[in-house]
């Protein structure tokens, strides 16, 4: 397999593209098995995958680095410009002053000049400090996130090219106006869960921001994952039908919506029948009884953000009106 197998479409302004299936860093127990996390992102470069996801909050820069280094010397990859790595701003350090220098620590981390997209991973700030960037958070030390400044700081970090692109994850329609509103460069992608999420893609898609769909298949097993996805009736029934796997049935649905999608998994054969998914695609029928799966929240977002200490006191704060 080689890197040319995935799809990527152009995202943003500069004509900068995405590879439309990645690979997700994010573990059950976050930085629980480095060794492990950098065999699996190896062996994912090897069949194909180009685009990999991080976060500050992952503990898994510094992995990503180190197997870029082994992938160029094994020649699994030519250069680093072959890849596109996405990493997000944590809570603690969403604030105007510290976005640069955490990107700087995360550039570090990667041993990487710049990231191709860095989001801001949550719409709330948090109490800068130590352990501040390790789950569960503190819902005391939340605070307001100042949309305006922060994001100014994140177009700094696109203007000096440290970022090749910017945006933000876990945005509502709403927040996402209150983030335009002032913003000089839009965000170019937006990273959510994707539980159908009709009104956002709407959205984004008539202001131009790309959407990326996190944990399509439920995450479960995670602190922020549910089951549901894979214990599906309808999907089960569906990839019976088609000889492929739930988690093909749902890779493939949320591709053709027209996003991005991560998919996580360190089996080597679950990544390879990951990628197996552009040279079949659903009937209108099949998309029919997908569309028909009751919505759900696909994350569990609200057990780690909602409290009576927290900017969001309830489930409408943190999602506003949408489902």
């Amino acid at each position: 397999m080689g890197s040319n197998i995935i799809p990527e479409l152009t995202v943003g302004s500069s004509g900068k593209t995405i590879p439309l299936v990645g690979f997700g860093t994010a573990e059950p127990s976050l930085g629980g098995s480095p060794a492990t996390m950098k065999e699996s992102i190896l062996h994912a470069m090897k069949v194909g995958y180009r685009h990999f996801d991080s976060a500050a909050v992952y503990q898994s820069e510094q992995v990503i680095g180190e197997a870029i280094d082994d992938a160029l010397r094994l020649g699994f990859i030519k250069s680093r410009d072959e890849l596109f790595i996405t990493s997000k701003l944590w809570c603690n350090n969403a604030h105007p002053h510290l976005v640069l220098p955490a990107l700087r620590q995360t550039l570090n981390n990667l041993k990487s000049e710049y990231v191709d997209l860095y989001l801001i991973h949550f719409p709330v700030s948090m109490k800068p400090g130590e352990f501040a960037d390790r789950l569960p958070v503190k819902k005391g030390d939340l605070l307001p996130l100042d949309y305006k400044s922060v994001w100014e700081a994140m177009e700094e970090c696109q203007n000096l090219g440290l970022a090749k692109l910017i945006g933000v994850s876990n945005f509502s329609c709403k927040k996402l106006e209150t983030l335009l509103a002032t913003a000089k460069i839009p965000p170019a992608v937006e990273m959510n869960p994707l539980w159908h999420q009709k009104k956002l893609r709407e959205f984004c898609e008539k202001k131009g921001i790309h959407i990326t769909a996190y944990s399509p298949l439920g995450a479960k097993g995670t602190l922020w994952g549910t089951n549901w996805v894979m214990d599906s009736q309808e999907l089960k029934d569906i990839a019976i039908a088609k000889g492929k796997t739930t988690a093909q049935i749902c890779i493939r649905w949320v591709y053709e919506q027209g996003v991005s999608v991560l998919v996580k998994s360190f089996n080597k054969q679950r990544m390879e029948e990951n990628l197996d998914i552009f040279e079949w695609s659903l009937s209108p029928e099949e998309c029919e009884k997908i569309s028909q799966i009751p919505q759900r929240k696909g994350c569990r977002a609200a057990d780690l953000f909602i409290s009576d200490e927290s900017p969001f006191k309830s489930l409408f704060d943190l999602w506003d009106e949408e489902v």
